[in-house]
């Protein structure tokens, strides 16, 4: 049964104005972020700013996009192409008033996407963010096989994830974001790495902190 007032990502959600004022708010933010779920709020913004430091004309695609928490690390000017795509025309509209806030705008253009079957084609880019998304996605495993499809060879996937395997201490906050629909079916740490060699990734990096994990791994080129 579905928690009253909170709403799933297909409606619009009360955590989807929560979290990116956590993001936005650095210092009270980052104690209730770490209050709830055991992990350092940094770590989401030193992994946005991988994006920053893409040279110009770089192809990236943000999914889920949410309220554009990613798009913070994009600077002003960088040059980069990037698809903010998400399954709800609401986060879209929302990353695209964070686009505007930034400075970023031009940079940046809205795609309604389900990340389960992406309207891409194979390698069409050099980095895919995916923060504090795929414990939302109703089948995390497709989710990760497209996102490397669409990933170029010798490009980077990076994310984070709320993950199965990281104790008894956040089953409760597991199991009531799941009620509310915030979170899908999830998956364990070592779930989420094989799927990234398999789905074709080396250099797969995964690191648990609290409830979360933050990842990155890098495309194999042709053998």
């Amino acid at each position: 049964m579905r928690l009253p007032g909170l709403g799933g990502w297909s409606e619009d959600p009360l955590w989807s104005y929560v979290y990116p004022w956590l993001v936005e708010h650095e210092r009270v933010g980052g104690a209730a972020w770490r209050a709830g779920t055991g992990s350092d709020l940094a770590l989401l913004h030193d992994a946005a700013a991988e994006l920053g430091n893409l040279p110009a004309g770089s192809r990236v695609l943000d999914v889920p996009t949410g309220s554009g928490v990613a798009l913070r690390g994009v600077r002003p000017g960088q040059g980069l192409d990037v698809v903010a795509a998400d399954i709800s025309a609401t986060m879209l509209r929302r990353a695209s008033d964070t686009a505007d806030r930034l400075g970023v705008a031009d940079q940046v253009r809205t795609t309604l996407a389900d990340v389960g079957d992406l309207p891409f084609a194979d390698a069409t880019f050099d980095l895919v963010a995916t923060f504090t998304g795929l414990h939302c996605f109703p089948d995390p495993h497709r989710a990760v096989v497209e996102m490397v499809r669409v990933l170029a060879p010798g490009g980077v996937i990076t994310g984070s994830s709320i993950f199965t395997d990281t104790g008894a201490r956040y089953e409760p906050l597991r199991r009531v974001a799941g009620r509310a629909g915030i979170l899908g079916p999830m998956c364990t740490s070592d779930e989420a790495r094989t799927w990234l060699r398999e789905a074709g990734c080396a250099q797969v990096e995964l690191a648990l902190h609290g409830a979360l994990g933050y990842f990155r791994a890098v495309k194999a080129g042709p053998a």
